[in-house]
């Protein structure tokens, strides 16, 4: 769940490369009754994100459709750079990330939205007292290293009244949460609630959690999603079709049965953690959809809310056209 590349990786992107590799991937069809081969990367280590991919095709449901679908880690780049370049046709990604590529002229789209919500939000261990924002005066945060989390940091911190000279940030990268809270190296840090959080309780650490979308608005974007680029959008609709619609139908049966979501999650990754997994896939069953009228779903308004926001804190040079950044074609009913 690392974000650390999102940014470095993108301005690396050469535009050429991008539409002879993209069109590479999309123009091979297989021959008649064959499953057409298609690559999908995460956006880090396995967890109950994904949980609907792999339902997707441990149930068949991408073979209903023709695919054959390999499931990948990064292991060089980003996955919006290796989405974007064409090495893999769909991909995960965040919000922030399809915005900050497209500001760059790199054509990444969004297809859904993974979670309705923002499931992300600052946790500290419950002796620290960090309440709010403004009890970030004096402490340490432990982070992966990017400008736009001092700039979150500091809008929250400037709304609450607090003095953001007064906090110290400190580059922390994948190291574990608990044990640099538990050493004294950092007070807090970035977790998503229904992982580290759940980590936690069945640690029996007790936190404090303070949930980043109800704090603003305008961090309620949508974090993860699925991506592919506009080359494999715009020329290859019947894949993006068939694609979309087995991983829809997987992430609903993941909201309807978490139980069996999380056994076929943990059997195609038998090195997790199983009890997290479960615990997860329970929180996250309410949350994949909420209260929008199908999973995937995504508003103008989200994304033209953060959009704004990056604008207004110089990580985006112009304001990009979010009517294009993202589509709902793909998920609707």
């Amino acid at each position: 769940m690392n974000r650390n590349n999102t940014i470095k990786k993108i301005v690396s992107i050469v535009l050429s490369l991008v539409l002879v590799l993209a069109l590479s991937a999309c123009g091979q069809k297989p021959a008649s009754g064959a499953l057409r081969k298609v690559t999908f990367v995460l956006d880090w280590t396995p967890n109950t994100n994904h949980t609907g991919i792999y339902v997707a095709r441990d149930k068949g449901f991408y073979k209903e459709m023709g695919l054959d679908v390999e499931i990948i880690q990064p292991s060089e780049g980003s996955s919006d750079t290796i989405v974007a370049s064409g090495k893999a046709q769909f991909g995960i990604s965040y919000q922030e990330g399809v915005t900050l590529a497209r500001a760059e002229g790199v054509p990444l789209v969004s297809l859904a939205a993974v979670i309705q919500h923002n499931t992300s939000g600052f946790a500290s261990l419950k002796d620290k007292n960090i309440q709010s924002p403004k009890d970030f005066e004096g402490k340490i945060y432990g982070g992966w290293g990017s400008p736009i989390e001092a700039a979150t940091l500091k809008y929250l911190m400037d709304k609450s009244g607090a003095d953001f000279s007064k906090l110290k940030i400190i580059t922390t990268g994948d190291a574990d949460f608990f044990q640099a809270s538990s050493s004294g190296q950092i007070d807090f840090a970035w977790i998503f609630e229904g992982w580290a959080g759940i980590e936690a309780k069945q640690k029996g650490m007790e936190l404090n959690y303070i949930d980043l979308g109800k704090e603003a608005d305008v961090f309620d974007y949508y974090t993860p999603v699925i991506v592919t680029n506009e080359t494999i959008l715009n020329s290859d609709m019947k894949l993006v079709e068939d694609f979309m619609k087995a991983t829809k139908k997987g992430y609903e049966y993941a909201i309807k049965n978490p139980e069996d979501a999380a056994n076929i999650l943990i059997k195609a990754v038998p090195e997790i953690n199983k009890d997290l997994v479960k615990e997860s896939q329970k929180f996250l069953a309410d949350r994949y959809q909420a209260e929008a009228s199908y999973w995937g779903y995504q508003k103008t308004e989200v994304w033209q809310r953060y959009t704004d926001w990056l604008f207004d804190n110089g990580f985006i040079k112009e304001k990009i056209d979010v009517s294009k950044a993202f589509t709902n074609a793909f998920v609707e009913k």
